[in-house]
């Protein structure tokens, strides 16, 4: 039986290609987006400035199950607690803070930040004193190599240095060398007393480096450390030390897990639906073969052999090739995510043995079941029936395949329906929404062959009219071999489906949030900080400024509110006495001018949710994990767009890792001269170390951007199994019309000319398209209509024309080409030779 598997395999390659590069393309497609859900699970982050401390504790960086998006410090107080574990040699606290070297009040930092940092935690990278001493008072610093050589700074020179909104200068007593690490940033050491001065943490630190005493097993002293800091800190050994030096970077990690695990279960159906296809596609060409077999005597179980052994001989050779791919591909999407921001770069990509089980079973399980269902028919048929119908019109419908098509459709419809009925408007609307189309489009591509005939009797009458005797023959083929067609149809209904929903749900999202946002802004310039922000007296001095009307500080984090489940919201710091011109908010009752202190103000659709009014407390959880009760001291017009909480900033700022704000909103004055005002910004900006002038657009660019780090992630994964879909049509296609080369021999033969054959395959084609794109279209109506109900109000999606144009034209391009290019090309050898020739 083997022996026969080999022959079949050796002697029909041209059929099997499509098999394989289904099966190989899908099992990489699996495996990386499996090794990006293993990178988000584990989060391994290599130590860069602590490189030298085998162990490190830091602030918890999740509160219960949500990930903090600012640094949690923790009480200096630990360091004596980690220093008594024994096996510890030394424990070495650690904070960093924003501190830039000023070059004729330009920061001298190049192309990377610089960060502040006590001396004694200089051992944890380590870096070596080089030149010079260590810094012993207030005004001592010692630089980094690098940053000395930029700032032209040596020993015993003196620098300006700002951090923490300020500027002073300080006599460089040392330069230091790095000697471990892997650090991007510059660093600059002060002493311990002005480094906590400058950080203005209220004393407390962000890390402390353990360095173990000679022999020390690191597994179990960091075991001890743990037991003895108790939920107090969360301590890292091994490659997940990094994280500590990445305040904020355990949010990510929700967002490249389920990014990972909605576009993983999207891929392993595709693949799942793509290489059942292809092999179902593949087993209908061969049914004269297997009738011929079963002729000669070959029982129904050897068939089936048969065919599971060349199945199972290309799943092994396809998922094995696929193991480097697939890595690949995954470090591709990885590299995708890192380079938008959506996860930071020095987290390392992981793939593991289990994403290739995963993938390779995903593959294999496909082709099997697919020769099982497919092949099961062929291997059942009695001998003198099989040859009868080899030759005729497979039947298609069966009761598992309805059964199988209406609980996708069940599946699709239910989520349509979540996502209008129960979904709120926020990150994870898409959840829903996005699997509605890829679940609605494979019960319509299973139930194809019947769609297909009825659409083309439908389209009989005009498709005559208009194309002559090629249409009329086209028609003839489509009726007779509807499921022939259709083999061709599905995957066009798959690709039209998910680029359309997926494409048409993100510029939905991208309208809404730019037009929400631009609306909710009514600043005209906005002044940036790039040196860890503003101090608090720097708004009075815009606010002097002729031809400002208002300005206000701004402060962007997220926090929950304690009485909403567990459910994230932005939080936005801001001042009491430039807010209202700044921000176009409209008080419904109390006073926005009222926001200082330990206050709040949120919408009244907010405070009806919360059940609080003016005057009650407000629970609130800050994003370094800080508890707060602020006293609601107004109520605005809620905008269900752009749902936030307003603070002040002074509440707010502490509570973020920079600590400033670091932006301030400015409302030109009516009647005032923008140029005038626009360059009395820019001296002011001037004056001020690394401040810079923008227009207003800057706060809704950063907003975009914002969105657009998601909007890369999504074009990116979708482009992938899109990719992967349009293969599956090409494969579809090309094996169809490589298949049918005997016909076009005979309609040669019989008189048709080459064109005349073209003509017959172009009609087929504009039908396999025409088909496709109405009911993907339809697929694709179950993601947009109800995600474009939540989020626009209205069941059209917002968006150019253009994307789905794009999209059609994709697949008539990958239809005519894949189609017209074969045939052409096997119509270039006489008829005659072409009708000899085997199948």
């Amino acid at each position: 039986m083997w022996s026969l598997v080999f022959r079949t395999l050796k002697f029909r390659k041209t059929g099997f290609i499509a098999t394989f590069l289904a099966m190989f393309l899908g099992a990489a497609i699996v495996m990386a987006c499996g090794g990006l859900l293993e990178t988000g699970i584990r989060m391994a982050a290599p130590p860069q400035r602590l490189a030298a401390a085998p162990v490190v504790v830091t602030g918890q960086q999740k509160d219960g199950s949500t990930a903090l998006t600012e640094r949690n410090r923790i009480d200096p107080g630990l360091v004596d607690t980690v220093r008594a574990v024994p096996g510890v040699r030394e424990a070495v606290a650690d904070v960093s803070f924003p501190a830039t070297v000023l070059t004729d009040g330009k920061p001298a930092t190049g192309e990377s930040d610089s960060y502040g940092h006590a001396w004694d935690s200089a051992r944890l990278t380590p870096y070596d004193l080089t030149k010079g001493a260590a810094p012993a008072r207030g005004g001592d610093v010692v630089l980094d190599s690098g940053l000395a050589a930029r700032s032209g700074a040596s020993v015993g020179s003196a620098v300006e240095l700002t951090a923490h909104g300020t500027t002073q200068r300080y006599a460089v007593t040392g330069i230091a060398t790095r000697k471990g690490g892997r650090d991007a940033k510059s660093a600059l050491f002060f002493s311990g007393a002005e480094a906590q001065r400058l950080a203005a943490t209220g004393g407390k630190i962000d890390s402390i480096g353990v360095l173990p005493a000679p022999g020390t097993d690191v597994a179990a002293l960091g075991t001890a450390v743990k037991s003895a800091v108790g939920g107090k800190a969360t301590v890292y050994t091994g490659e997940r030390r990094g994280l500590a030096e990445l305040p904020g970077t355990m949010a990510s990690q929700t967002t490249v897990t389920i990014l990972a695990a909605i576009f993983g279960s999207w891929a392993v159906l595709i693949v799942m639906f793509g290489v059942a296809s292809t092999l179902g596609l593949s087993l209908q060409q061969r049914q004269h073969e297997m009738a011929l077999l079963r002729a000669i005597g070959t029982t129904s179980r050897q068939v089936r052999r048969m065919i599971l052994g060349e199945t199972a001989v290309l799943s092994v050779v396809a998922t094995a090739l696929a193991i480097l791919p697939g890595q690949l591909l995954g470090k591709l999407l990885f590299g995708q995510l890192t380079g938008h921001g959506v996860v930071s770069d020095a987290i390392t990509f992981h793939e593991g043995w289990i994403p290739v089980v995963v993938g390779a079973v995903a593959a294999v399980a496909a082709a099997l079941g697919a020769t099982m269902f497919a092949g099961r028919r062929a291997a059942r048929t009695k001998p003198v029936a099989a040859l009868a119908e080899s030759t005729l019109q497979a039947r298609w419908f069966t009761v598992p395949r309805l059964l199988l098509a209406l609980f996708f459709f069940a599946n699709g419809i239910t989520l349509s329906v979540l996502t209008v009925t129960v979904m709120e408007d926020g990150p994870s609307l898409a959840s829903t929404a996005g699997p509605a189309s890829v679940l609605f489009a494979i019960g319509l591509a299973l139930l194809a062959p019947g769609i297909t005939k009825g659409i083309v009797a439908a389209l009989r009458w005009p498709v005559r009219l208009l194309t002559g005797l090629s249409g009329e023959l086209a028609l003839h083929n489509a009726a007779t071999r509807n499921v022939r067609m259709a083999g061709a149809v599905a995957p066009i209904v798959l690709l039209i489906g998910i680029a359309t929903g997926t494409l048409y749900m993100q510029s939905t999202e991208d309208h809404v949030s730019a037009r929400s946002y631009a609306k909710d802004v009514r600043a005209d310039y906005v002044l940036d900080s790039k040196t860890g922000g503003f101090a608090p007296g720097a708004v009075e001095e815009v606010r002097g400024v002729p031809g400002v009307a208002g300005a206000s500080e701004l402060v962007t984090s997220t926090g929950q509110v304690d009485k909403s489940g567990g459910s994230d919201i932005a939080l936005r710091g801001v001042s009491a006495d430039g807010v209202t011109k700044t921000l176009a908010v409209a008080p419904v009752t109390g006073s926005l001018g009222n926001l200082r202190d330990d206050t709040v103000a949120l919408s009244d659709k907010q405070a009806e949710k919360y059940g609080v009014r003016v005057g009650d407390p407000l629970p609130l959880r800050l994003g370094d994990g800080s508890r707060v009760e602020p006293k609601v001291v107004a109520l605005y017009t809620d905008n269900p767009k752009q749902q936030y909480i307003l603070l002040p900033s002074s509440l707010l700022a502490p509570h973020t890792t920079d600590g400033l704000p670091a932006q301030i909103m400015v409302r030109a004055a009516d009647g005032a001269d923008p140029a005038a005002l626009r360059e009395r910004l820019d001296r002011l900006a001037a004056a001020g170390p690394g401040v810079e002038v923008a227009g207003r657009s800057t706060l809704t660019s950063h907003n975009n951007q914002i969105q657009q780090i998601l909007v890369s992630a999504n074009y990116t994964i979708v482009a992938m199994i899109v990719g992967y879909a349009a293969i599956t049509v090409i494969n579809a296609l090309v094996a169809v019309t490589r298949q049918r080369s005997r016909e076009f021999g005979l309609q040669r033969l019989t008189g048709a000319t080459r064109a005349q054959v073209i003509g017959m395959l172009s009609v087929e084609g504009g039908l396999v398209a025409v088909i496709g794109t109405v009911l993907g279209t339809i697929a694709a109506a179950t993601t947009i209509v109800p995600y474009s109900l939540v989020k626009n109000d209205s069941p059209m999606p917002a968006g150019s024309i253009g994307i789905y144009l794009a999209i059609i034209g994709g697949a008539l391009l990958l239809i005519f080409g894949a189609t017209l290019v074969p045939s052409w090309r096997g119509m270039r050898n006489p008829p005659i030779e072409t009708v000899t020739k085997p199948a």
